[in-house]
Order: C-alpha cells, then sequence, then structure tokens
C-alpha cells in the first residue's frame, strides 16, 4: 500500500519541530537558576528566579586586619521561610588588605586567587544569581580615609568585572558593631536558637587584630534601658525582631592592644630607635609588624617579675575603657579569634576541637608563660603580653575569674566568623521574596 508523499513530509515536519522545540525547553531548563523563591535586586536589574527550585549560594569576603578571607556559602530554601546552610567551602590569604595601602593595584592578584575559588564552586549558570560581598573591618577603619577609599575602589572595580551579582554596598567597610551583630547570628544560627524558641542564646566575643567586640542577647530589662546609647542594636531577621546589646571596641584588638601596650601609635612608623616595653626581659630584643609598619622592640629593665610589670602596664591601657554588664555572669558565652588562638599557644585547648575553659585559666597560663620567657625569651615573646592583656580584657569587661568560655573555631564544620551572619544580612537585602 503506498502512502501519498504529501502526508508523510508533513509528519516528518512536525516530528522534527517536536523534536527542536524539547532540546530547546531542555537546554532553557538546564540553565534556570537552582535557586530559593526569592527576587534579586542590584544596581544592573532584577531576577526573577522560580520556588520549584531551592538552591542558592552567597561569597563572603572578610577583609581583616592580618588577612582576607572568602566564604562560599551554599544554602537550601527550607518551607518555612528559612535558609538551611548545606556547606561551606573557606579559603585564607595573608596580609590583610590594609598592607597594600601604599599600593593598592598589589591586592588584586590575591583577590582574584580568592574569587577563582568561587568560580570553581559555583555552577556557571548560579554565577549571575550569586551575591558577592566583601566587608573591611579594623585594618581598613584604622587607615587614613583616603587610602582605604582607594583600595574599596580597586576591589569594587575588579569585582564589577566580575559574573557575580553586585549591589551598590557590596564592596566597604563595615561598622564594628555590626561585626559582633554578624558574628552573633553566625552563632545562634548554627546552634539552632534562632530558629528554635524554645533554646536560649548565647553571648559572643570577637577577638580581631585591630578591634574586639562583645554581643549578647540581653535577658534583662535593665540592660536595655540603662546601657548607654549605642549600645542596644535593633534589627530584623528571618522575620522576627531582635534587640542586641553589641559594642565594638577599636583600637583594642590583639595587635593595636600589643602596638598600644608597647607605647607605639596607630599608623605612625617609627622614625628610628626601639618601642621599649615591660613585657618583655631586659634587652631582649625583636620585631613587630601591624598594619604594613615594622617596629623594632625592646625590653626594659624591671624591678619586679615579669608579669607584675607587664599586668601594670596592659592595667594601664585598659583602666575604665571597656565597659562592664551585669548579666555577663549568667549568660553562655562563646569566644572566637585570638581568644581561641592564645588558648592554643598556651596548651589551654585542643588545636582543633578547641575547648571550654575560664577566665582564670588564661591567667595563669599568663603567669607561667611570662615566667618562661623570664627564663628563655626568645620563645614565644609576646605570649606573655598576650594572655596577660585577655585576661584583663575579660575582667574589665566583667567576666569573673571563674566564668566558663567556650571557644571553637567551627560549629557543624562551619567557621565560626562573623561571615554567615552577614551573608544573611546582605542577602536579605538584595532579597525579596516574590
Amino acid at each position: 500500500m503506498k502512502i501519498a508523499k504529501l502526508p508523510c513530509l508533513f509528519i516528518f515536519l512536525l516530528c522534527t519541530l517536536l523534536f527542536i522545540t524539547f532540546i530547546r525547553w531542555n537546554i532553557r531548563k538546564e540553565q534556570a537558576p537552582m535557586t530559593s523563591d526569592f527576587t534579586l535586586e542590584s544596581g544592573t536589574g532584577v531576577a526573577r528566579v522560580s520556588i520549584k527550585n531551592e538552591i542558592f549560594y552567597g561569597i563572603m569576603f572578610d577583609a581583616g586586619s592580618t588577612g582576607t578571607r572568602i566564604h562560599i556559602y551554599h544554602f537550601t530554601q527550607m518551607a518555612n521561610g528559612t535558609p538551611k546552610l548545606d556547606y561551606e567551602v573557606f579559603r585564607a590569604l595573608k596580609p590583610g588588605l590594609s598592607s597594600y595601602a601604599d599600593n593598592p593595584e598589589k591586592c588584586v592578584p590575591g583577590l582574584e586567587e580568592l574569587l577563582n575559588n568561587a568560580k570553581k564552586e559555583i555552577p556557571q549558570n548560579l554565577w549571575g544569581y550569586t551575591p558577592l560581598v566583601l566587608k573591611a573591618t579594623a585594618g581598613l577603619r584604622l587607615l587614613p580615609g583616603e587610602k582605604a577609599q582607594k583600595l574599596l575602589d580597586k576591589v569594587k572595580e575588579l569585582f564589577q568585572s566580575s559574573p557575580f551579582l553586585i549591589g551598590k554596598d557590596s564592596v566597604s567597610i563595615m561598622n564594628g558593631t555590626d561585626e559582633g551583630i554578624f558574628a552573633w547570628i553566625t552563632v545562634n544560627f548554627l546552634t539552632g536558637s534562632l530558629t528554635n524558641s524554645a533554646k536560649k542564646h548565647s553571648g559572643m566575643l570577637d577577638l580581631g587584630g585591630g578591634s574586639t567586640q562583645i554581643t549578647f542577647y540581653p535577658y534583662s530589662k535593665s540592660t536595655l534601658t540603662n546601657s548607654p546609647s549605642g549600645y542596644i542594636t535593633e534589627f530584623e531577621l528571618f522575620n522576627k525582631t531582635y534587640s542586641l546589646y553589641s559594642h565594638s571596641y577599636l583600637g583594642f584588638g590583639l595587635m593595636s592592644a600589643r602596638l598600644a601596650i608597647m607605647g607605639g601609635e596607630e599608623g605612625k612608623p617609627l622614625k628610628g630607635g626601639y618601642l621599649l616595653t615591660s613585657c618583655l626581659t631586659p634587652d631582649f630584643m625583636t620585631e613587630f609588624e601591624h598594619a604594613g609598619i615594622k617596629y623594632n622592640i625592646k625590653g626594659q629593665k624591671n624591678d619586679e617579675p615579669l608579669f607584675v610589670s607587664c599586668y601594670k602596664r596592659v592595667l594601664k591601657i585598659l583602666e575604665g575603657k571597656v565597659l562592664p554588664s551585669m548579666e555577663i555572669p549568667d549568660l553562655f558565652i562563646f569566644a572566637f579569634s585570638y581568644y581561641y588562638d592564645r588558648a592554643v599557644d598556651a596548651h589551654l585547648i585542643d588545636p582543633e576541637l578547641g575547648g571550654s575553659i575560664k577566665v582564670k585559666d588564661f591567667d595563669m597560663a599568663a603567669k607561667k608563660e611570662c615566667k618562661i620567657i623570664e627564663e628563655a625569651p626568645g620563645k614565644k615573646p609576646f605570649l606573655c603580653m598576650d594572655l596577660t592583656y585577655i585576661t584583663l580584657l575579660l575582667q574589665e569587661s566583667g567576666f569573673p575569674m571563674d566564668k566558663e568560655l567556650k571557644l571553637v573555631k567551627k560549629i557543624n564544620d562551619v567557621e565560626t566568623s562573623w561571615a554567615l551572619g552577614a551573608t544573611f544580612y546582605y542577602t536579605n537585602k538584595l532579597v525579596k521574596h516574590a
């Protein structure tokens, strides 16, 4: 039986058209971003995406005083409206961004190296939907305004040439109080208290190179009503409003404190000679670099044990400069950054697992290390000073000697820095529910 040629040709063309349509539909489907039911907004336009797909990413650069770190977060949007963090990729490099203050162009290769990690980790079809943010902390806060701005402009130029989603405030110096708040968000998100109202919120201490922060949720009404202006901050997250006690002490981070204890000034190199300190043994000489400036250091003669002379000098720097809080003894407190590092150096906690220690453990370790360098001054010369400073910083902040601190670098395998909390906050600014 013969089949007419015209119907056969029609059937062939129809099948071909349907096949091409199917292929194009699949290509568009593969290229569609796997994101949540969010509308991402930036200066370059709006990307509205579907609720059917639930995966999205965030990139946060932490430009600290001693190094620059990139946090790449992989999220799943949950049905209850809160994100679930699936995992984090973390990379870091030294020195800090502020070290390039006199030659901003030199910061570019390192940042490009970190950006390449994000390109490798995030599927290419999601690059344009992934917020990219850099927040600088105390290192840039301590620079002269013009130098800091030139560095930020160079970073912004690099970011704008990247394929990721950039907002108008994606590159900036972060307010010190915000740094504490974002770290608090990170800790309480990872411990579950932000999504479980039955769990009590934890307090947070962060000791960086240039500044230190204290942040906690006040359970006492007197804290809310009697705290100085600027110490209580209100914000909204995950459809709930929080009022936090938070303050950042600029210039009281560990590296800035070292410089002050030894009689130096931020951003001012020595014109010959040495900085003299009672926290090193007499005539012991070494170098100290801070914010790109090298200082020659020399110990001075003491008529009393090293710990005693160092304690007196540190107390002079700290006394009356830090506000104590009456709620501190009743709070569960996490402590990060140099609190952790110096506890490791003093063999108070496991280098990988961290641990719980009391304020008096720092005090005893300070006395021990001061005694050690009296006998062998070349080994860990600054540890006596650092531990003495940490002990007095905690005491001046209202921590009793028996108060326990939880020192960790990670919770559920996620770095406990402010970066995750900041990612939530800034994504919330870029993101509106569809």
